[in-house]
């Protein structure tokens, strides 16, 4: 099995390498891509979903991004400590009604000795928002570097 680097323990410099790393996958949407982050055997709690191992984790996001269409997500650390990070995160999408929501949340993750993420805990609230107050605006794909983080942009 490869590494996935940064390894823990974690500085906070490789806690905040380690979440962007987790943001720019999650939002290419490619669920066999992302499911690679994470242990043959990682267990997930998603809201009130519960589920175990990669081949779970890809159809859990082939579902997600069926339904949040043009998902776009910003992660920033919250805290970290040895092998363990929390973040909070918001993300924008609209659904085929052309409703838009922001979601905000926190995820507690656990990573094994080769920097793959053994459990992912996340706890969501979806907000309807009309596309005027979105803030989330750049392509598809990974948020753009200079393109500002939840603190800045005041969220």
């Amino acid at each position: 099995m490869s590494e996935r680097p940064p390894l823990p323990p974690f500085t906070q410099e490789t806690a905040i390498q380690k979440a962007r790393m987790a943001e720019n996958a999650w939002n290419s949407r490619d669920p066999e891509k992302v499911s690679l982050a994470y242990t043959e055997d990682s267990r997930w709690r998603n809201r009130a979903e519960f589920f175990q191992g990669r081949e779970e984790i890809v159809a859990f996001l082939k579902r997600k991004w069926a339904r949040e269409l043009d998902y776009r997500l910003i992660k920033e650390l919250w805290a970290f400590h040895d092998n363990r990070i929390a973040v909070r995160f918001q993300y924008e999408w609209h659904d085929d009604s052309g409703n838009w929501f922001r979601a905000h949340g926190n995820e507690n993750w656990e990573f094994d000795e080769r920097g793959l993420m053994s459990r992912r805990e996340a706890s969501i609230n979806d907000v309807p928002i009309l596309e005027s107050e979105r803030k989330f605006l750049w392509g598809q794909g990974p948020r753009p570097h200079d393109y500002p983080g939840l603190t800045e942009l005041g969220l």
